[in-house]
């Protein structure tokens, strides 16, 4: 069978795709009559409570005469307000990634030597396995990064003479080094794409002990290594913005189930990563860029608002784009009024778009985040506030620090390994329960018959 072959869906796989969508179908009215809540949340987007975390904390809702009603949203870090991090980071004009994600494994904010020492630790760590970048990421290249770092991770584990040891020690020494080599992993793994499956020049520059991760990620990413302050300072906050957004996200969930399961490091951080691959989580950010070069293709002036409206209406009418009926980048399964990562990220690509000449592009992602709240309510029943959230801005972040779209969510990945390492630690500390929710079956009971008279 040739690799062609391999892959292809042939009539009698499609008929029996047919025959197994057909008795799958779930009913609707069924989640309303049996009082299931489907994604785990009800209409008003409030999440079904699984668990308790003191990693981070997010606020959609604030109390008023006895009634929780929508405000603004807010995400803390620890107890930290994040935009208070950011504001602090950015007056200090300093990285800030390494000391975010000293204080979300800790639980506090480390002092100059405390911060010293964990840079030297991380540094220590951002190495790889002997020939591992030969063997590993250069062989059976992928043309999806997630994909590729998954391996990568899985592969790890063989380098580990410990990889099934749980104690927290041993956990979060497995958690540092992950968290170290994540842009290794995403960078190279792009170049090997690039070079073998793009037919482009190959080159694996390596880490400088010196560098922030940001400066690694755009150090190892540029032929020339080049990159301006601004660049790596503007990357170095969406990182922390996208490091921890709580427990219930779909990723960390995950990371909280098989976490409870008693499996390895190596085995939960795939999981997770598996997770965030989709479009509807970390595969969003990509999804927006995409949406945004087909509006292009559509709507010539930028400023034209009743075309633009017309675009978003044939998006949510599934009519051009990828079909799906979405305007990527609008809405949140939590917040209702604003999203806080966004508002604080809105203000750095707008700095950085401008440093750039690219104040056009920029005009154009601002007026469909203020137009596309108004065509989703008049073409869709909506039970919340919609606004734009933190993957809007974000594609056209790494769009203008020339990184390759391949590379979108695998930086999503790269921040969240973080987030991902706290909340197993802490699913180990808690000694959790296997976290096992329930499903109602609603199949009838049916009687066996033999094969000879079916």
């Amino acid at each position: 069978m040739t690799n062609s072959e391999y892959s292809d869906v042939t009539p009698q796989i499609h008929a029996l795709a047919q025959k197994m969508t057909h008795n799958s179908v779930i009913d609707t009215d069924l989640y309303s009559k049996y009082n299931v809540k489907r994604g785990l949340r009800d209409l008003d987007g409030k999440g079904v409570l699984t668990g308790l975390t003191d990693i981070s904390t997010i606020t959609q809702n604030k109390l008023v005469d006895g009634k929780l009603v929508p405000c603004e949203g807010e995400l803390r870090y620890r107890g930290y307000n994040v935009k208070d991090i950011v504001d602090g980071i950015l007056e200090d004009d300093r990285f800030g990634f390494e000391e975010v994600t000293y204080l979300l494994l800790f639980g506090d904010m480390p002092n100059e030597e405390q911060l010293k020492d964990f840079k030297e630790l991380l540094v220590q760590y951002r190495t790889l396995p002997q020939h591992f970048v030969r063997d590993v990421i250069l062989k059976a290249t992928s043309n999806d990064m997630m994909n590729s770092i998954a391996r990568s991770v899985l592969t790890l584990f063989c380098y580990d003479k410990n990889a099934n040891d749980t104690s927290i020690d041993n956990v979060l020494r497995q958690c540092i080094q992950l968290i170290s080599v994540f842009p290794l992993l995403s960078v190279y793994g792009y170049h090997a794409y690039n070079h073998y499956q793009r037919d482009n020049s190959l080159y694996i520059h390596r880490a400088e002990p010196t560098m922030s991760t940001a400066e690694v990620i755009l150090s190892l990413l540029r032929p020339d290594r080049h990159y301006t302050p601004l660049e790596a300072k503007v990357l170095d906050m969406a990182l922390i913005l996208h490091m921890e957004h709580g427990g219930g996200n779909n990723s960390t969930f995950t990371t909280h189930v098989v976490t409870s399961s008693g499996t390895d490091t190596y085995s939960a951080v795939a999981a997770a990563l598996a997770s965030l691959k989709g479009p509807k989580h970390g595969g969003a950010n990509v999804k927006v860029y995409y949406m945004f070069e087909d509006l292009k293709k559509h709507v010539k002036d930028w400023e034209d608002e009743d075309a633009l409206e017309d675009y978003l209406e044939k998006l949510l009418d599934k009519q051009v784009f990828d079909k799906k009926g979405l305007i990527y980048g609008m809405g949140h399964a939590v917040y209702t009024i604003s999203d806080p990562r966004q508002q604080i990220l809105h203000g750095a690509v707008k700095k950085l778009a401008l440093a750039e000449g690219h104040n056009d592009e920029f005009d154009l992602y601002e007026r469909v985040e203020r137009l596309a709240p108004k065509v989703i309510g008049r073409k869709r029943k909506i039970y919340k506030g919609v606004a734009a959230n933190v993957d809007f801005y974000s594609g056209l972040l790494y769009s203008l620090l020339d990184i390759p779209c391949e590379l979108y969510t695998p930086l999503f990945a790269t921040a969240r390994i973080t987030g991902w390492s706290a909340h197993r630690l802490e699913e180990l500390i808690n000694c959790g329960k296997i976290i096992r929710p329930a499903y109602m079956s609603i199949s009838e009971n049916k009687e066996y018959v033999d094969l000879k008279d079916r």
